[in-house]
């Protein structure tokens, strides 16, 4: 009896050893390549961000190569981290997981012709590419096929191409919902560029449902559990309509409803939003009042507590006078890419008093904050691990982080 307990003590230990090697094996030492000290990282200005790894757009995808949007994807089996990277030539996966040994696994060719836009966003492990190349529609991509390939880079094919739109902005997608909402299509055909309809439940068989007949540039799609209880649990669609904000009630397909709209003074080009997580403020981006007006980076902020009557709340001016472009929200930080300013971090956690602070920034354009269409188009900040994902239209790939205290 003795021995007998020993033994299982003895097996106890050794299980528990065993667990404790595997869960070190799976633990990525997060290394930057270079620290931000003295406000710089390496060659890049910053402020309380490090840079961990920076692939350059020739390596991407060779010469001639121009960058533009990104997303991030996890392995649900080994919780790899991936950069998903678009250019003008098509998109570009890359593993993160370990940012300072970054693997270009492969690359998926634009299904038409080279344009300098492209978007994508991520769908129960599956990739939705679009671009305003003609006639390119909707490239779906497996993003399974990545994992365990040993010659890399591989060059992909789509396992899908929907193609009954031609050519699109951007696409947005409601992962609660399973719709796809490619915005900037045609405004000569039926919804006249507003958001089209796709169901991608089934990822390999995408359903046209219809459209919203308003131009929208870019839009975000929620399940609404916000403030106004009248539209709780409703599928709602915010869209940056180039002159104005509109809120859609997109949950009944066949007979979408605008609920109401909003615009405000000094207009250039409504371009981008998001909501905050409780929903009752939506935070925009107009790409060009900075040029056409001669305004700082202006980021305007929207009451939307009532959907039916949005209020302007105020106005945010940053530090340059760069073109803000995409934005996102993370808990109480907005992640604003900046072009020239490379991508800004605020603090918005006094929103209610009208008030953002700025905590941080790491500038991937170092030559200026010129108010140009040169540096950070994108940023992706919702990587478990805290790395972020900067995509630059001159320089490729950063990923960075915050630095640690």
């Amino acid at each position: 009896m003795i021995k007998k307990t020993f033994f299982i003590f003895v097996l106890i230990i050794v299980s528990c050893s065993k667990k404790e090697v595997v869960n070190q094996v799976k633990q990525t030492i997060i290394n930057p390549i270079a620290k931000c000290e003295d406000g710089f990282a390496g060659e890049f200005p910053c402020n309380d961000y490090d840079l961990l790894t920076h692939i350059t757009l020739d390596e991407i995808a060779g010469e001639n190569t121009q960058g533009n949007d990104s997303w991030g994807w996890v392995d649900p089996v080994t919780n790899n981290e991936y950069a998903i990277v678009c250019t003008n030539k098509g998109t570009s996966f890359i593993d993160i997981t370990n940012p300072a040994d970054a693997k270009i696994i492969g690359f998926l060719k634009t299904r038409t012709e080279n344009s300098l836009w492209r978007d994508v966003k991520v769908y129960n492990d599956f990739a939705f590419i679009v671009s305003e190349a003609d006639n390119h529609g909707m490239q779906i991509f497996n993003l399974n096929n990545l994992r365990g390939l040993v010659n890399i880079p591989v060059e992909f094919t789509a396992d899908r191409d929907f193609t009954s739109f031609g050519s699109a902005h951007n696409i947005v997608i409601n992962e609660d919902t399973g719709y796809a909402y490619p915005v900037g299509t045609s405004r000569s055909a039926t919804y006249k560029g507003g958001p089209l309809f796709i169901n991608i439940n089934n990822p390999f068989k995408p359903v046209n449902e219809g459209g919203f007949e308003d131009y929208a540039h870019d839009a975000q799609a929620v399940t609404y559990n916000g403030p106004d209880s009248d539209y709780s649990g409703r599928e709602i669609l915010i869209g940056s309509n180039e002159t104005e904000v509109v809120i859609a009630d997109v949950t009944d397909k066949q007979n979408p409803v605008k609920i109401s709209s909003i615009s405000y003074s000094n207009i250039g080009y409504t371009h981008q939003g998001w909501f905050t997580e409780d929903f009752r403020y939506f935070i925009l981006g107009d790409e060009l009042d900075e040029r056409d007006k001669g305004l700082n980076t202006r980021t305007i902020v929207f009451d939307f507590t009532d959907l039916d009557n949005p209020k302007h709340h105020f106005d945010y001016s940053g530090p340059t006078a760069a073109i803000d472009h995409n934005g996102y929200v993370k808990d109480n930080l907005f992640f604003q890419a900046s072009y020239t300013a490379g991508v800004r971090i605020i603090d918005i956690s006094n929103i209610d008093a009208k008030s953002f602070t700025e905590v941080g920034f790491f500038d991937t354009y170092p030559e200026n904050d010129n108010t140009a269409f040169n540096g950070a188009w994108n940023v992706y900040p919702y990587l478990p691990s805290g790395n972020i994902i900067i995509s630059d239209i001159n320089r490729g790939l950063f990923v960075i982080r915050k630095s640690k205290t």
